[in-house]
């Protein structure tokens, strides 16, 4: 056991109230990036012998969860919109006119009409079905192998 008899000024920080925020901080961001990333919940039908396609970054993707609410490329937009945003994404473009359509397995099949209904009437030509592949299930079509992702 060591006695101080002088007044000297001790050089340490106090580094406990810098771990708090940090734990805090971690926290958070552990609980809001899987809601950011997700961008909406639908839960695709599924079925066999579907064809991989890896979205890629030019891919427009409508997303419709199970209230019938529109997200475009997991960005929440309004029902009215959809006409609008749909045109002037595809007005401009000329290499390819597909929209790919993900929507929950529990929604009505008229809503999803009416949705392939207003993407046809504002420049989309081709409007493709985002389904998973039944778990336990791998594709029999020839020429349907899973390739890896490139590294």
């Amino acid at each position: 056991m060591q006695m101080s008899t002088g007044s000297g000024v001790k050089a340490e920080p106090n580094v406990v109230p810098m771990i708090d925020v940090m734990l805090v901080l971690l926290i958070i961001f552990m609980v809001v990036t899987p809601a950011i990333a997700a961008g909406f919940t639908a839960e695709p039908p599924s079925g066999i012998n579907l064809k991989g396609h890896p979205e890629a970054d030019d891919d427009q993707v409508l997303g419709i969860d199970k209230y019938g609410n529109y997200f475009l490329n997991k960005q929440p937009i309004p029902n009215e919109k959809l006409g609008e945003l749909l045109t002037n994404i595809y007005s401009v473009r000329t290499v390819d006119q597909i929209l790919y359509v993900k929507a929950d397995k529990n929604l009505e099949y008229g809503k999803i009409l009416d949705a392939m209904d207003i993407a046809s009437r504002n420049g989309v030509r081709v409007v493709g079905a985002i389904t998973d592949q039944q778990p336990g299930t791998e594709s029999t079509v020839a020429g349907d192998e899973v390739k890896p992702p490139p590294q």
